[in-house]
């Protein structure tokens, strides 16, 4: 997925209204000027001129240092970034006939899985006739999810697609 673009922004002399409503960079109103009455006063503070409403009637534009405005902007991003948590789906790989104390171990990893707060696809593969006992596989797979009832949440119920038998299990909700 492509990063969106940003929007951009009318600065000085790009912007293209005759009369622009003008917020001088303390949050004075300065009221409605013309373009060039609006670019002098901008200059006369040495700051540029940012068309920040471009839809307004008319336009509204304010009195700033565009690249301090612009690294703010991007600190601000990286910031809401580093608070932003990336959630992974793990998969595990069961059949119908592992054995108990294989499944044991399988079920510590999604525990460990979901305790780091990452949710786990539990899928249950079907080899030649085995589809034909769909039950047992249910059974296996709805064990998994017993086990886990404590740490997680099925968050998609077991369902078949093909030869696989698959559960999602989201970590709970901590309370706070």
């Amino acid at each position: 997925m492509a990063a969106p673009k940003p929007a951009t922004v009318n600065i000085n002399h790009s912007i293209r209204a005759h009369e622009v409503r003008v917020v001088a960079d303390d949050g004075e109103q300065l009221g409605i000027l013309t373009l060039r009455e609006a670019l002098e006063a901008a200059e006369a503070r040495q700051l540029d001129l940012v068309e920040v409403s471009p839809t307004a009637q008319p336009p509204v534009c304010r009195i700033m240092d565009y690249g301090k405005f612009k690294y703010q902007q991007s600190k601000k991003q990286q910031e809401s970034r580093k608070k932003q948590v990336q959630v992974q789906v793990k998969e595990v790989k069961i059949r119908p006939k592992t054995d108990d104390h294989d499944l044991d171990f399988k079920v510590k990893h999604v525990r460990r899985f979901l305790e780091e707060g990452n949710k786990a696809k539990v899928t249950l593969v079907f080899r030649g006739r085995e589809i034909t006992h769909q039950d047992i596989g249910r059974a296996v797979i709805e064990r998994f999810a017993s086990e886990l009832a404590d740490v997680g949440v099925v968050e998609v119920q077991p369902r078949v697609d093909g030869r696989q038998l698959f559960m999602i299990i989201a970590p709970k909700p901590k309370k706070v």
